[in-house]
């Protein structure tokens, strides 16, 4: 296969040549203007079809093409209105622009630029604001999704084939057109810093209070990770208000021509409150086992898999639980497994029989449908007194986000949900949303991030006493009345922020001041928290909050549309449309649509339809005797399929898989692109299919393979099923962008277990350690040295639980966020011991491990 020039895998032209980003950042909000330039360099008109990934929770609200010196401006309108201008538009010859939002996932649009003559270039201009999420070192994340990976859609959700979106994509070799990034930050408070998983030019500040600076992407990057920027400030997260002045063109009384405010709540809770970890709770760990989760964790560490480091933070986790807890760990693919078949009480005996089943873990159950095993989890009863947590692990590679959200939703009053991104290309739709709904805490672990101490700080979380009876009151001057636009807060965590939108109406003076006071109770405490602002409007923010309150106002109403259309009532679904078109923000059931009407001759003849590729992480291995084989390859793939009988198994080939070879073969597995070619839009010209079908004829590995039924229900945790003589002992080349093929990399050694977790992995359920050559190993001595060093009067489990606290502390302080929990719990079972010559254990351990660690740093 040769790839040259501007060219796709199938030696066909691409239109898009370059995309231009710049962020403008204001405290925690940003605004991004991306600019998509494209060109048709066929003989023919072209519709140039690109379907790419958004950040979940962005208000896309601005949507302009630029054809020579004319500028054509989007107006939002119905979806299907839009779609029928669109198509009529090139039916007669013009040009027209369609933005379309995916109605399975809010985090992917498809853009059609339609009718673009011969030699002729149109620029796309488009933007969108977005809140910037709280990190845990208080960072604020803004991330440039620049890889969407093909979306898992189970039959079971439904959908209709004609509503599917195709995506074509390709490794970041191949990607055919530039990126160019740049930001610009502006806060009351100083500039820290800012940082990327990228390579970034120098900060530059424009003032002497370094309130403002610009950095930009530095040259030569490449299309193999998401951008993601984190800054920081100095002093930041005060609570906040920002008015924001109507509309003037807009209805008073409208959401668009009244103020609205947006309160930004960051509540400090008591430090003795939040020094009480809680020693209860039922713990339910659901972990992605589909193949996608058996790619590297970033391009430059390919000897770490997702499902690697998954395993090593259940690892983790299950030490750090607290004595008195319940626990079980669901994995699913296709179908699901668990390990008990309901919560069992946390013990040394439970913890072991489930970390024996975590070290067996792999990421062999196919596709990614998440949404039985929640189903099954809301099933099972909630234990009395131990508040239900559910941690959910996964790439985030999934077609039904909507309909997953919606499940976490119905079900937020019995649980909090903390969810995990994991990987480049994970949906921010969907990380968030079970997040936000759960009422819990998201995460995302992409390039060289470690999995372990996001989650560790998420069962932090966990483990604080749950904040309960919120309540937000509003106090403003006499004339003025608040309507609230976002959800009710359901939970509050220490150190971060709450997002309020209110619009105000009426009339006061311009000096008047309001305040907002929200209470709740934490431990059986009462609190409050007040902030006091100026009803007086910001000057320069644009229509930035507007736009911020509408999209959360839509969001929360396609949310309540889903739950009320079986009564077949569309009134909610004319409000989305109603507030989508006052607001120009983007929905579920709208589009943005331009039309170019010029004198445009009617098309005759086919209308040459190009996917512009995305970037995606491509992998390709059979293990040889094993029965696993994951295969994705660029394609053009369909993120929602029709409903059939097919099985499961069969199901995930055709979403997953677009390399087939004869049995036996030994091929390198990186099939071209599929790129799908469309007629014109006519009734005399209907859309075609393009089947991809296997090599030698049809007789594909899995052609004649007898169809088996899956219920999708719990499956026990047992070896999987035997496959074909023929299969087993195939050899198949892993061929992808960078990559080592299967035989080199079964030549490489295993790296060495990480030392800390190979002294995690020996600490008892209880807390303690045991003194045995594993723990003289792992401390790096023998056990006559452990041994013989040990004070008299002290046994054996004390002094050995002191070594391991003390050898954390001495060399692992690097890493503290991962062990903290079970070094406290480890401090707690000493404490209970009442043992005498602790004084003398803590000297003596730290003379034989080279260490000067105090007595009161270990927590003693």
């Amino acid at each position: 296969m040769d790839c040259c020039g501007l060219l796709t895998a199938n030696k066909e032209p691409v239109p898009l040549k370059s995309v231009e980003v710049e962020l403008q950042v204001r405290d925690h909000v940003a605004t991004v203007v991306s600019t998509l330039n494209y060109e048709n360099k066929e003989d023919k008109p072209l519709e140039a079809v690109f379907v790419f990934p958004l950040p979940g929770d962005a208000a896309v609200c601005h949507f302009s093409a630029t054809i020579g010196q004319t500028q054509i401006v989007a107006e939002v309108k119905e979806k299907q209105q839009a779609r029928e201008e669109y198509d009529d538009a090139l039916s007669s010859g013009q040009q027209a622009f369609l933005l379309v939002e995916s109605e399975q996932s809010p985090d992917i649009f498809s853009l059609s630029v339609g009718s673009l003559p011969p030699g002729e270039s149109a620029s796309i201009r488009l933007e969108y604001v977005t809140e910037l999420a709280v990190q845990a070192d208080d960072g604020l994340r803004f991330c440039l999704p620049a890889v969407l990976n093909p979306r898992y859609q189970p039959l079971e959700s439904g959908g209709s084939e004609g509503a599917s979106v195709q995506v074509t994509s390709v490794p970041a070799s191949l990607v055919p057109y530039s990126l160019s990034f740049s930001a610009r930050v502006s806060s009351p408070h100083p500039v820290s810093k800012v940082e990327s998983n990228c390579s970034l030019d120098p900060l530059q500040y424009l003032n002497t209070e370094q309130t403002q600076a610009t950095v930009k992407l530095a040259a030569g990057h490449k299309f193999d990770r998401d951008v993601e920027v984190l800054i920081y400030y100095k002093d930041a997260h005060q609570p906040t208000a920002v008015v924001e002045a109507g509309q003037a063109s807009a209805k008073p009384g409208s959401l668009m021509g009244d103020p609205v405010v947006m309160l930004s709540l960051y509540p400090e809770f008591p430090q003795a409150v939040m020094s009480s970890m809680a020693s209860c709770g039922e713990f339910v760990l659901l972990l992605d086992r589909s193949g996608s989760m058996d790619y590297a964790m970033n391009n430059s560490k390919r000897d770490q898999t997702r499902i690697g480091s998954a395993r090593d933070t259940l690892l983790l986790l299950l030490k750090s639980l607290p004595m008195g807890c319940y626990f079980n760990i669901y994995s699913f693919g296709s179908s699901y497994e668990h390990i008990f078949p309901k919560s069992v009480e946390y013990s040394q005996e439970t913890m072991e029989e489930a970390l024996k089943k975590v070290t067996d873990m792999k990421a062999n159950l196919g596709g990614t449908e998440i949404l039985k095993p929640l189903q099954h989890i809301y099933s099972q009863p909630c234990i009395p007194n131990q508040p239900r947590q559910v941690f959910v692990f996964t790439d985030g590679e999934v077609g039904n986000t909507k309909e997953v959200i919606n499940l976490v939703k119905k079900n937020s009053g019995s649980h909090r949900c903390f969810s995990f991104g994991i990987g480049e290309g994970a949906s921010s739709a969907l990380i968030n949303g079970l997040a936000k709904e759960g009422g819990g805490h998201a995460q995302f672990i992409t390039g060289a991030d470690r999995m372990q101490p996001k989650v560790m700080q998420s069962l932090r979380f966990a483990l604080q006493p749950a904040v309960v009876d919120i309540s937000v009151t509003w106090d403003l001057p006499k004339g003025v009345s608040v309507t609230v636009l976002s959800p009710p807060i359901t939970t509050i965590f220490q150190s971060q922020r709450s997002l309020v939108y209110a619009q105000l109406s009426g009339q006061s003076s311009e000096a008047a001041e309001g305040c907002v006071t929200v209470k709740y109770s934490l431990a059986g405490h009462p609190s409050q928290n007040q902030l006091h602002f100026s009803l007086t409007p910001a000057q320069d923010t644009g229509l930035t909050v507007h736009r911020l309150a509408a999209r959360t106002l839509i969001r929360s109403l396609e949310l309540e549309e889903r739950e009320s259309r079986r009564e077949q009532d569309g009134g909610v679904k004319k409000k989305v449309v109603e507030l989508s078109v006052q607001s120009g923000v983007s929905s579920v059931f709208t589009a943005f649509i331009a039309v170019n009407k010029g004198d445009g001759e009617a098309i005759k003849g086919p209308l040459l339809c190009r996917n512009v590729p995305t970037l995606r992480m491509t992998l390709c291995s059979m293990v040889s005797g094993s029965s696993r084989m994951y295969c994705s390859a660029p394609m053009a793939m369909n993120m929602r399929t029709a409903k059939s009988r097919a099985a499961p198994q069969e199901r995930i080939m055709r979403l997953m898989m677009a390399c087939t070879m004869p049995v036996g073969a030994s091929v390198s597995c990186f099939a071209p692109m599929a790129m799908n070619m469309r007629t014109a839009r006519s009734c005399a010209a209907p859309r075609k299919k393009v089947i991809l079908k296997s090599a030698g004829g049809g007789a594909g590995i899995f052609a004649k393979k007898k169809k088996k039924k899956f219920s999708g229900g719990p499956t026990k945790m047992s070896a999987p099923p035997p496959q074909p003589e023929s299969i087993r002992n195939a050899s198949y080349d892993c061929c992808f962008d960078g990559s080592l093929d299967l035989e080199e990399s079964r030549s490489l050694k295993q790296p060495p277990r990480d030392p800390l977790l190979q002294l995690v992995s020996l600490q008892k359920a209880s807390g303690c350690w045991v003194l045995d050559p594993a723990l003289a190993a792992a401390l790096g001595k023998t056990s006559e040295e452990v041994e013989s060093t040990k004070p008299a009067s002290v046994n054996q489990e004390v002094w050995a639980t002191i070594l391991a606290l003390i050898w954390l502390h001495g060399f692992k302080m690097d890493a503290q966020e991962e062990w903290e929990l079970l070094a406290m719990k480890a401090a707690s079972w000493l404490r209970a011991q009442n043992a005498p010559c602790v004084t003398e254990c803590v000297e003596a351990g730290n003379a034989l491990l080279g260490c000067n660690v105090r007595k009161d740093a270990l927590g003693l």
